[in-house]
């Protein structure tokens, strides 16, 4: 059912086209977890990205991420474990019409079958945007998850 209706570059744009509509994140910073004699240490990591298809709203998502030899090498699987905080940041203004758990970003958590999504949906009852962040494997997902309401709202400059 339609509800309504920012990409980067380089590598950016071999994900767009794998994934049309999804947003690129920014790190914003990392802090260490667990020290790893060979490799880079465990950490937990905030990315931002803005929502592609609704422009006033931003996403600050942090997220466990493995280090040692397996994730110099990318070969390690990050834990499930995320958090998600989404808000308005200037007027909203709905970009093209989407679909229920539309997924606005994506990223991989392993080599090959783990990713973790954030999906919108929309609570047209209490007028607010409701985005979710869940970890995903092939054969089988993990039910930790996070979400984030962001109440549309009308937007007032300050001075």
């Amino acid at each position: 059912m339609t509800i309504f209706g920012k990409t980067g570059q380089g590598v950016a744009v071999a994900l767009a086209l794998l994934l049309p509509g999804t947003a690129l994140a920014d790190e914003i910073g990392c802090v260490s977890t667990a020290f790893k004699m060979l490799g880079p240490n465990h950490k937990i990591c905030i990315e931002a990205f803005d929502d592609p298809d609704v422009q006033g709203v931003a996403c600050h998502l942090s997220r466990a991420q493995t280090g040692g030899l397996e994730g110099m090498v990318g070969l390690a699987e990050d834990p499930s474990e995320s958090s998600l905080a989404c808000r308005q940041i200037g007027p909203i203004k709905v970009l093209k019409d989407f679909e229920q758990g539309a997924v606005v970003f994506s990223e991989r958590r392993s080599a090959l079958f783990k990713r973790l999504r954030v999906r919108r949906f929309f609570d047209k009852d209490r007028n607010v945007l409701i985005y979710l962040v869940v970890s995903d494997k092939l054969v089988e997902g993990s039910p930790k998850s996070s979400i984030s309401s962001v109440p549309i709202m009308p937007w007032t400059a300050t001075p």
